[in-house]
């Protein structure tokens, strides 16, 4: 604990030495400029260790670019000279390594992990202070290795209260749950086609190894069943950081990609496991819905990421996807998208979360959706997930934590056999199809067992927005009349 409380102490110093640096501006900057940084002192440690155990051992990446050529020494070069060596020398060689994916992947690693980076830095001097500060992280001491992973949550966390940054954050309570129901297996194919900074790709390789791993080739399986692709720069360095963190020795399948950027009929992937939070609320830039059957062409996003996950799935593939509840509840496109998972998959079990989960970046309502690829849905079971006692909301210094979710596990059940097992309660509650269907797949469905439960119609929604909104402006205008009135030294009735 002790040494997380110091990591957190040496971001923090980091934070505040770039704000001192003209050259980066806000948290996004800030985590930009620490993911190379991080990313180059990571592979460096994992570099040490391969040397010890490989014999006439080839660098990657030419020696003089390695963190202990020109970063470890403290009382290295600095100033001016190290900036024109970072943005002159170092950046250059490694944005144009000559590393085929083939012959050196490791070396490729580094090469599309530099493809977009940037040095925001304009000062040396305080450049060289924020190295040294990061090399008060031993990330080659065994002892500590296991804590990698939490400290890595920890930087993503305290770096990302940025609200451009939130995007990438799923709360790790909620990812353990959804690898857990899943039980990835080892040989099994694992991919997120949208992979933020690693998250859920991190938890499944943790699953798989704590549960399944028991040999050196094991390990060697394990590291070539993790896939992941994201289209931003700044997570797919963070992702790739991560993966190396957690032991994959070259994640070259952490794709720097958009999943939707090729026509959905040419994906010929036969995956056994996806879990992923599809991006919500975003819409795609023109043209990429071109790549779906005209019938199902949207702009929106998470629509887009449901069909693509049900046609990669291989047959008895098995998904978990957070998605929010405007898609449960919405038409016209999402109409024929559930049809399609309905009859394509079976989808036994939506997690209904409360408000919240997702603060402080959104406030949007969320549900789990775990499905398997190959039977169609004759039924799907709710499960409400309630605040635990004394809880009215989540925030981010109060997050949602995975012993909330012991509930749903003990009352989940085996789909071997169908869920035989599970009983409807307060919080559960099972739906046909065909009562699915006579509703027009709206899936946002009450909870029987509750008497009173806040409304999710789209018309009472609307409605009561638009209620709100006239009730602000009847506010406002109160407002101005006083102020106006204060103004003309008169009072108001």
């Amino acid at each position: 604990m002790e040494y997380n409380m110091s990591i957190s102490s040496v971001i923090k110093s980091l934070q505040d030495i770039m704000r001192k640096d003209a050259g980066v501006d806000g948290d996004a900057q800030r985590l930009g400029q620490l993911s190379w940084l991080l990313f180059l002192k990571i592979f460096d440690a994992q570099e040490e260790a391969l040397e010890l155990e490989q014999d006439n051992y080839q660098y990657p990446i030419p020696q003089r670019y390695l963190w202990r050529s020109w970063a470890a020494n403290a009382q290295g070069i600095t100033g001016d000279s190290l900036l024109e060596f970072v943005n002159d020398d170092l950046f250059p060689a490694l944005k144009n390594l000559t590393a085929p994916i083939d012959k050196n992947p490791r070396g490729y690693v580094v090469k599309q992990a530099f493809s977009d980076a940037y040095n925001y830095m304009k000062n040396g001097t305080l450049l060289r202070q924020v190295i040294n500060k990061l090399n008060e992280i031993d990330f080659t001491s065994a002892s500590e290795r296991h804590l990698f992973g939490d400290i890595y949550e920890q930087i993503l966390k305290d770096l990302q209260s940025a609200g451009n940054a939130g995007e990438f954050y799923t709360p790790r309570a909620v990812t353990r749950f959804m690898v857990d129901r899943i039980d990835p297996k080892l040989g099994e194919s694992i991919m997120d086609p949208a992979c933020g900074t690693g998250g859920f790709l991190a938890c499944a390789f943790d699953h798989v190894k704590n549960k399944y791993v028991k040999s050196v080739a094991d390990h060697q399986t394990l590291q070539q069943q993790i896939h992941g692709v994201e289209k931003k720069q700044l997570p797919h360095l963070l992702a790739t950081t991560n993966m190396l963190l957690h032991g994959i020795e070259v994640p070259v399948q952490i794709r720097h990609d958009n999943t939707l950027n090729k026509p959905l009929s040419s994906w010929d992937e036969q995956l056994d496991v996806i879990v992923t939070n599809p991006p919500f609320g975003g819409t795609e830039e023109d043209g990429i819905e071109k790549n779906f059957p005209a019938e199902m062409q949207t702009r929106e996003t998470a629509d887009l990421f449901l069909q693509l996950i049900v046609e990669v799935l291989a047959k008895n593939g098995r998904a978990a996807v957070v998605l929010p509840d405007g898609t449960l509840f919405g038409e016209g496109v999402k109409t024929k998208i559930k049809k399609l998972l309905t009859e394509e998959c079976n989808l036994h079990t939506i997690v209904r979360l409360p408000n919240g989960v997702f603060n402080p970046y959104t406030g949007i309502k969320t549900n789990l959706l775990f499905f398997t690829k190959g039977q169609p849905t004759k039924e799907i079971w709710f499960y409400e997930h309630p605040y635990p006692a004394g809880v009215k909301n989540y925030s981010k210094t109060k997050p949602m934590k995975f012993e909330e979710f012991q509930a749903e596990i003990d009352w989940w059940g085996n789909e071997a056999d169908g869920f035989a097992s599970r009983i409807e309660n307060e919080q559960a509650w099972k739906v046909s199809i065909d009562d699915v269907i006579a509703r027009n797949f709206n899936l946002d469905i009450k909870n029987p067992h509750q008497a009173e439960t806040v409304s999710h119609d789209p018309d009472e929604l609307l409605a009561q927005y638009a209620k709100q909104q006239a009730e602000i402006q009847t506010l406002r205008n109160q407002l101005r009349d006083i102020l106006g009135a204060a103004l003309s030294g008169k009072e108001v009735n």
